[in-house]
C-alpha cells in the first residue's frame, strides 16, 4: 500500500484531510491543492477530465495508491477517469448514501455551479425516492478559499442563498469549503435544520486498517503555496508546514 493523496482544487479538502487524520494519525497523506489551475467548476469537462488525469499520474508517480478527490465538482467525473494503478474516489456517493441514512423530511443543497446543474446530485437523490432543493453558493468557496470565514459579505451571501432553504430539516454541504463557515450558516437557517457534511463518511469509506504506511504528509499547490497556508490556518485552523510549489503539464 502507498500513500493516501487527497486533490482539491484548493484548500476544502483540509476539512476531509483533518478528519482523515483523527482516524487513523499515523497515516502518510499526499494533498494536492491546484489552485494554479482554472477553478475546477469553471472548466469544460473535457478540460476537467484532462487535468484531474494529469494530477492522478503525478501522485501515481509519487508512491500514492489511494486517491480521495475532495471537491465535488472534481467528483462529476471521477467515473471518467484513468485511473490506472490507483483506487480512486469522490465525495459525491458517500454524501448520498450518508444523507439516504438521515432520512430527511426536506432535504436542501448548497454547492458550486457545475455540482449543481450537473444534476448528479437529484439524480442519486431520486433513485432513493428523496427530493432534494437546491441552490448554487457559488461565491462562499471563493471567499472561504481567500480566508475570509466571517466578513459581511460572506454573511450576506450566505443569508441571500440559504432563504429558500431556510425551515428545511436538514441540508447538505455539497462543497468541502462549506462546513469551515457552519457556524455562519447556521444563523441564517431555523434552529431544527441540521447540516450535512459528508467528510467523516467519505473518510469511512477508505475502510483503511493498521496496515496503511506511515510517514510525513506533503502538501503540493500549483497556485501560491504562502496563500494555502493561510488560507488553511484560517478555514480550517490547521498549520500545514510548508507546500511544495509544482507545476504540471
Amino acid at each position: 500500500m502507498g500513500r493516501i493523496g487527497i486533490i482539491d482544487w484548493g484548500i476544502g479538502g483540509i476539512g476531509i484531510y483533518g478528519r482523515l487524520k483523527q482516524k487513523y494519525p499515523s497515516v502518510a497523506v499526499t494533498y494536492l491543492s491546484d489552485t494554479g489551475f482554472t477553478p475546477y467548476g469553471k472548466t469544460t469537462r473535457r478540460e476537467l477530465i484532462a487535468r484531474l488525469n494529469q494530477v492522478l499520474r503525478f501522485l501515481e508517480a509519487r508512491d500514492v495508491s489511494t486517491v480521495i478527490i475532495g471537491c465535488n465538482a472534481a467528483s462529476t467525473v471521477v467515473d471518467d477517469l484513468q485511473k490506472g494503478s490507483l483506487e480512486v474516489s469522490g465525495v459525491i456517493k458517500p454524501a448520498i448514501e450518508l444523507t439516504t441514512k438521515l432520512r430527511p423530511r426536506q432535504l436542501g443543497l448548497i454547492g458550486g455551479r457545475r455540482t449543481v446543474v450537473s444534476g448528479v446530485y437529484r439524480r442519486g437523490f431520486a433513485a432513493e425516492g428523496i427530493k432534494v432543493s437546491q441552490r448554487i453558493a457559488q461565491p462562499l468557496s471563493g471567499l472561504i478559499e481567500s480566508g475570509d470565514t466571517n466578513s459581511p459579505r460572506l454573511n450576506s451571501e450566505s443569508k441571500r442563498i440559504l432563504a429558500p432553504l431556510a425551515d428545511h430539516s436538514h441540508i447538505l454541504l455539497a462543497c468541502t469549503h462549506y462546513p469551515a463557515i457552519a457556524d455562519v450558516l447556521s444563523q441564517y437557517v431555523s434552529k431544527e435544520t441540521q447540516f450535512i457534511d459528508p467528510a467523516d463518511a467519505v473518510v469511512n469509506s477508505l475502510l483503511l486498517d493498521d496496515a496503511e504506511p506511515v510517514g510525513a504528509d506533503v502538501f503540493f499547490s500549483t497556485g501560491d503555496v504562502t496563500e494555502m497556508r493561510r488560507a488553511a490556518e484560517a478555514a480550517w485552523d490547521t498549520k500545514i508546514g510548508v507546500p511544495k510549489q509544482i507545476r504540471l503539464g
